[in-house]
């Protein structure tokens, strides 16, 4: 399974759930989400829910943040393992990164991703085969 981009669990948030002055942000996640051959991985579904539903201003109920995971199931979605723990914490070492930020690198470079869209991780830069794209500069 390979993919274009990766979509880092912030661009998931905005589309769900980012209103008034974040609608533009909301909107720019829904066009990544329409428009790109992306994938994701259990890590950012996991904190996607935890963020929607306990973290902003107006949380979901499981419910609803079910219902979008449900949504996001059409895409490819690499499963945490041992390998990719310790692709990610290599990555978190080399990068002097949150082992969380290792493991989207990590998971995005397995799935074969040459961008990872993201307001995190700097735009721009370089980590190994991955690129990051903060899409909502």
């Amino acid at each position: 399974m390979t993919v274009d981009s990766f979509l880092d669990t912030n661009v998931l948030v905005y589309a769900a759930a980012g209103r008034g002055p974040e609608d533009k942000k909301r909107l720019r996640a829904l066009e990544l989400i329409g428009g790109e051959n992306f994938g994701l991985s259990a890590q950012v579904l996991q904190e996607f829910y935890v963020t929607v539903t306990r973290k902003i201003q107006v949380p979901m109920t499981a419910a609803a943040a079910t219902e979008w995971i449900e949504h996001f199931e059409v895409f490819p979605c690499l499963a945490i393992d041992p390998a990719i723990v310790k692709l990610a914490i290599e990555a978190s070492a080399r990068w002097q990164l949150s082992y969380w930020d290792g493991a989207i690198l990590a998971a995005a470079a397995a799935l074969g991703a040459k961008i990872v869209y993201s307001e995190d991780l700097g735009h721009g830069r370089l980590y190994g085969p991955v690129r990051v794209c903060d899409p909502f500069r």
